[in-house]
């Protein structure tokens, strides 16, 4: 899928290309979304110089992800998408050239389709490649912002459905504690990875930006830098509710373990008494009389029910 971002009679535009056309005139920004075979010999022959190595778009050192080439800067970029409850990182190859900015995603991205909304709409007005990127970056740390806050009112409530009576599911338990740890881990990652791109375009990228797009970039970097630490803070309250939680199941266990010991202590007695009455002895003056066996019951009874209150006082059930 081909969509460009072009002017048009002095109007900004966004228009979907197919492989059969060209490249519309001034186009701004071109994003190509999980290319054909088709779509990418059309790539090649209108943008060429566009460099994409899948295998180098998942590496984390800085030397394949920030480079520059006879065709502009190339950044790759982790990029967050909700699917569900999860949270999915989404690699994008940028391409930022003169007068044209080239990002390729995977797989379609939120993000990235509400930008596009947003150029339609004149929500976001760019009028150079730079004010995109800008734009998509600082979109992605708005969004990081609102999933961090998210995480932590879903950890609020978990910890209040752990500590109240009512918390009888401790597998949903976990399993909300784990998807939270998840989300947290990949919004931290797609912070720290916004922070390396952004500092390169400061530092490589400098005579491309005038003192506005500088100001805006700093402020992006600020926003990070306060979103950081709390995903340490975040990690710490999930650590804390994994293992309350595990507490939780070990009372549990002990709780049913504790039964079972004294339900085996409670009927020694009786077992006891049941074995000495089993025994093979000719002289047992008890095994010829009438009541020796009601009083053998009257005794195994007597026991358990003595062992029992005896475990009562004590507030050992």
């Amino acid at each position: 899928m081909i969509n460009a971002y072009h002017r048009e009679n002095d109007l900004y535009s966004i228009s979907r290309v197919n492989a059969e056309q060209p490249l519309p005139e001034n186009t701004l920004w071109l994003d190509l979304v999980d290319l054909d075979e088709q779509e990418n010999e059309w790539l090649e022959k209108e943008c060429p110089g566009f460099i994409y190595d899948d295998d180098e778009l998942h590496e984390i050192e800085a030397s394949s992800r920030f480079f520059e080439s006879e065709t502009g800067f190339h950044i790759r970029s982790l990029f967050p998408h909700q699917s569900g409850q999860e949270l999915k990182n989404i690699n994008i190859a940028f391409n930022l050239r003169d007068d044209q900015l080239i990002t390729l995603q995977d797989e379609p991205t939120a993000l990235f389709r509400l930008m596009r909304n947003y150029l339609k709409l004149q929500v976001v007005k760019a009028r150079t490649p730079m004010d995109i990127v800008i734009a998509l970056f600082d979109a992605k740390v708005e969004f990081l912002a609102d999933t961090l806050e998210e995480v932590y009112e879903n950890l609020e409530a978990i910890s209040r459905h752990a500590l109240s009576d009512e918390a009888n599911d401790v597998d949903e338990l976990l399993k909300n504690i784990t998807l939270q740890e998840d989300i947290n881990g990949k919004a931290r990652l797609n912070l720290l990875d916004s922070q390396r791109c952004l500092r390169y375009l400061l530092k490589s990228c400098r005579h491309k930006l005038d003192d506005g797009q500088i100001d805006e970039i700093r402020d992006i970097l600020r926003d990070i830098d306060s979103l950081t630490p709390h995903t340490g803070f975040l990690f710490e309250k999930i650590n804390f509710l994994m293992e309350a939680t595990m507490g939780f199941i070990n009372l549990e266990q002990n709780n049913i373990i504790k039964i079972f010991s004294v339900a085996a202590v409670m009927f020694l007695p009786p077992t006891l008494i049941a074995s000495i009455y089993g025994m093979n002895f000719k002289v047992m003056p008890e095994l010829a009389t009438s009541w020796g066996y009601p009083m053998a019951l009257v005794l195994m009874v007597s026991s358990a029910l003595g062992t029992y209150l005896f475990f009562k006082r004590k507030g050992w059930l």
